[in-house]
């Protein structure tokens, strides 16, 4: 499999969870703003929309939104329990959680990387966002991970996108359980794995 990302971008997501997973794959730099590979290709005639992440199977089917780029590749290794088996309730309740971040955090940090909002909306919807975190840091109270004790990827989606509160202003001291449980995420190998890869830590 190949990964295209870039980096700190919402494709840092799958990146984390393909190293939790151990399965072979080829994380590929398509950085956003040039939308130029290493090698020089025109990113656009790899994906025609030009966004990440990208995933590209060994046999040339591609999948392009990140939500289901991690349940495929949590799929492909189940013996590592990042996704809850297809049809128990479970498994909606982390497609839940996937579909609450991507509409309600992500799409909520849009107007914060480029475009033309106004301070007015931004200062709304950074209000939104910190009303959206709040919640999640309810639901964080005496666990470990979005689903309980187990890891998710879930957990990678939100670790992602929280990772932006300082680009976008987002204050998150006063949310203590999300701040324990990004500590926590932080320390796992796979993450480490992936924030070093896309140059992110040192």
């Amino acid at each position: 499999m190949k990964l295209y990302y870039s980096p700190g971008a919402c494709s840092l997501s799958p990146h984390i969870v393909l190293q939790e997973s151990g399965l072979p794959y080829e994380a590929i730099a398509a950085p956003t703003k040039t939308h130029q590979l290493a090698d020089g290709t025109d990113y656009y005639s790899i994906n025609p929309l030009g966004y990440v992440p990208f995933l590209v199977l060994d046999d040339g089917r591609t999948l392009r939104e990140g939500a289901v780029i991690v349940q495929y590749v949590a799929d492909q290794a189940p013996d590592k329990k990042l996704m809850p088996a297809a049809g128990s309730f479970e498994r909606y309740q982390a497609q839940e959680w996937l579909n609450f971040i991507g509409t309600e955090l992500h799409k909520g940090c849009s107007p914060f990387f480029g475009g033309a909002a106004n301070d007015e909306y931004k200062a709304a919807m950074k209000e939104r966002l910190l009303k959206r975190l709040e919640f999640v840091n309810q639901q964080l109270a005496g666990r470990d991970y979005l689903m309980g004790a187990q890891f998710s990827v879930a957990d990678a989606y939100l670790f992602t996108i929280t990772n932006w509160a300082k680009p976008v202003g987002l204050d998150l001291a006063p949310l203590a359980h999300l701040l324990a449980w990004r500590q926590r995420v932080s320390q796992r190998p796979a993450v480490v794995a992936a924030m070093q890869a896309e140059g992110l830590l040192k």
